[in-house]
């Protein structure tokens, strides 16, 4: 069965079931909208009270449930100077040293920095740092700054939508480098860091805080974007959301940071966690 659902992943039209469920998302009939967020509920157990609206009928559709927002209570942000935190909620699929531009994607897989950034230059992350989170469909979907940045401009990468859960990140080679994504491209007290928004099967749109929704409509050709409205980030900040679940990968250049510890592949982490330290010059 995993060998056909792996098939399936190739020859699915990815696209086109994005849009579906793009559209889908956005249903706003009563009945429909509220008996699905309510099985969403069931099936994945989330904690509505820390949301800001437990009331079905204060979210117009499925998708702005998806998106909700948090009581600001729930997810402190660890205030230390030299702590960068979860930009998300989810589970870390891997981290560690960038090893000559190449980026450990799961056992017996590997990509790179250039193939994951659309770039020829990777010099800023050689040897560096690097983190991938994966955000499931029970976990909050707003993405924030892992510290004070500001954001220099975005490239959206078009790309495939293979599924981001485990057991295909096992199995599709350089499917980070190879699947749809924005791009950021923050400067911070670290120098250059790249925070990355990987698309996936079903995430029918990626949206910014500085430029709204940047998918759909899906493109065929890199784009750099410049950011239109807001550019400079506090450590906590909404910087932008997955309308679906999908991965972020953090990548910190050389000699900058230092991971918590207690901190591997498989372990939860939420948003405001202390994730690792700024080392100092």
């Amino acid at each position: 069965m995993q060998k056909l659902a792996l098939l399936l992943q190739y020859i699915l039209p990815h696209r086109l079931l994005s849009r579906l469920m793009y559209h889908l998302m956005r249903i706003r009939y009563r009945p429909v909208k509220n008996w699905t967020i309510k099985m969403m509920v069931k099936r994945f157990n989330i904690n509505l009270n820390e949301a800001v609206s437990k009331d079905f009928d204060d979210y117009p559709h499925f998708n702005a449930f998806f998106t909700r927002e948090l009581k600001s209570e729930v997810r402190p942000i660890e205030p230390r100077d030299d702590a960068i935190v979860s930009p998300v909620d989810g589970v870390i699929s891997q981290l560690g040293t960038i090893k000559k531009g190449r980026i450990l994607q799961a056992k017996g897989h590997q990509y790179s920095v250039k193939e994951l950034l659309a770039t020829e230059l990777d010099s800023d992350f050689q040897d560096g740092q690097f983190i991938t989170i994966y955000l499931s469909p029970k976990d909050y979907h707003r993405m924030h700054a892992p510290l004070d940045c500001t954001l220099k401009n975005m490239r959206h990468v078009p790309g495939r939508l293979f599924s981001v859960a485990d057991w295909t990140v096992q199995k599709i080679p350089r499917l980070f480098a190879r699947n749809e994504r924005i791009i950021n491209h923050l400067t911070t007290t670290l120098g250059p860091v790249a925070y990355v928004y990987v698309g996936a099967i079903f995430v029918s749109s990626m949206e910014t805080v500085s430029n709204g929704v940047i998918t759909p409509p899906y493109a065929n050709q890199v784009t750099d974007i410049k950011p239109q409205g807001k550019r400079d980030y506090a450590k906590g900040d909404e910087m932008g959301r997955f309308n679906m679940g999908s991965t972020i990968v953090l990548l910190f250049p050389p000699n900058s940071i230092e991971f918590d510890t207690e901190l591997k592949a498989g372990s939860e982490v939420k948003l405001g966690q202390f994730i690792a330290t700024i080392k100092s010059n």
